[in-house]
């Protein structure tokens, strides 16, 4: 895997979301399957390391 690999992010609530460049800041993200969800479709996973940003 590229060690330079970028996470894209529209999550604007999150706190590791770096807005103007639409990138998440965390050197790796936590990613888990959606609780009973069959659909095979974008909606079975959630990225789990997100944190509400407090403004």
């Amino acid at each position: 895997m590229d060690r330079n690999q970028k996470i894209h992010c529209t999550v604007e609530s999150c706190k590791f979301n770096n807005y103007e460049q639409n990138l998440c800041e965390l050197q790796a993200i936590q990613v888990k399957p959606t609780p009973d969800c069959d659909t095979k479709k974008a909606d079975e996973s959630m990225c789990s390391s997100y944190e509400y940003q407090n403004d």
